[in-house]
């Protein structure tokens, strides 16, 4: 399915914006904390985590500035099973930063603005225009957003020394937004490299990795288009993280966990606040190796295991608990029992 901005919610009122922004941030925030608590990624893992999520709270927090006195533009927010901001913004913020000089020399100075601000504020003692504090803000936007810190459609990570005990080598971490289900993933690769060092065939591992593994699809479909591509590469555990979604007031998937929350909301039965976030990680090992082909060009190929797939559930007491009485088939298959986190408080 193919999501586009006509799947998407649109926040048309500064409180609706607020509340939605001052939301994504905390649950991302308690969800990066109980990752790391529960140890549910090894440590390499978690930094990695850690990383890819700053760029996603730092470009929310980019459609923030962007949006707060634009009173002729609004932020989408994705209607499916997301919950997250709808793919469009981030490509927007990206196309905004390619011309951010261009930007910056159309809006008014920044001194010329804050001595208006001063005279209307201190001599006629009104308050500023909405369209002066518009300007302000996209001073802010325009002159402190950086391109490169912006989560791109697809991030590639570097490939590093993967930790001991690991089951390979070297570990390559990337990460995407899929545009079909409007919610970030982050892939981990373990690895060994048949040839004497990895850099030299770094851009061609980047390269197959930005064309064939920057969408969400069937594992074991991913592990091979990889293996068959990268004849020196030899990968050994794939990892992937579906961060969502995050079920709260905005969303209006089909989801169970969301349809509970949201009839809960609507029975009055909790705040308008509640909130749950999915988060799951499937991984396919390789059992064995084979190979292929004639005796002068055989490639080695991996046979691969049935993909693992584990499913946690973050949520607040009082939330766990109603999911417990509304979805008990789902809390009863998790890989450990729901965890607890925060309540959001607006």
């Amino acid at each position: 399915m193919i999501v586009t901005p006509l799947d998407s919610a649109i926040l048309d009122s500064k409180v609706q914006y607020v509340f939605y922004h001052k939301m994504i941030d905390f649950t991302l925030k308690e969800l990066i904390v109980a990752v790391q608590e529960k140890q549910i990624l090894n440590q390499q893992e978690l930094l990695l985590f850690k990383q890819y999520s700053d760029l996603l709270l730092y470009s929310i927090e980019a459609m923030r500035v962007k949006y707060m006195y634009d009173d002729e533009e609004n932020m989408k927010v994705d209607l499916t099973d997301s919950g997250f901001p709808n793919y469009l913004e981030f490509r927007y913020l990206f196309n905004d930063l390619e011309l951010r000089e261009e930007f910056l020399n159309k809006l008014t100075d920044i001194e010329v603005l804050k001595d208006e601000f001063l005279d209307t504020l201190m001599r006629k003692k009104e308050p500023i225009s909405k369209r002066k504090l518009f300007q302000a803000a996209s001073i802010v936007y325009y002159s402190s957003a950086k391109k490169e810190y912006i989560f791109n459609r697809f991030v590639q990570g570097k490939i590093i020394k993967a930790p001991e005990g690991s089951p390979a080598e070297f570990l390559v971490s990337w990460s995407f937004y899929d545009v079909s289900h409007n919610r970030p993933f982050i892939c981990y690769m373990y690895f060994n490299y048949d040839g004497k060092d990895v850099d030299d065939y770094k851009s061609e591992i980047y390269n197959v990795l930005k064309n064939t593994s920057d969408r969400e699809m069937n594992l074991d479909t991913m592990a091979y288009a990889i293996d068959k591509r990268l004849p020196k590469l030899l990968p050994k555990l794939i990892k992937r993280v579906d961060l969502g979604p995050i079920h709260n007031v905005f969303a209006k998937d089909e989801n169970k966990v969301t349809h509970a929350i949201l009839q809960g909301i609507s029975n009055k039965e909790i705040s308008l606040e509640s909130f749950a976030i999915s988060f799951k990680i499937d991984e396919l090992k390789s059992g064995s190796e084979f190979k292929e082909g004639s005796f002068f060009s055989k490639q080695t190929f991996q046979k691969w295991d049935a993909v693992f797939r584990q499913r946690y559930v973050f949520a607040p007491h009082r939330i766990i608990q109603l999911l417990y009485n509304k979805t008990p088939e789902i809390m009863n298959k998790l890989a450990i029992p729901p965890i607890q986190i925060s309540e959001f408080k607006n």
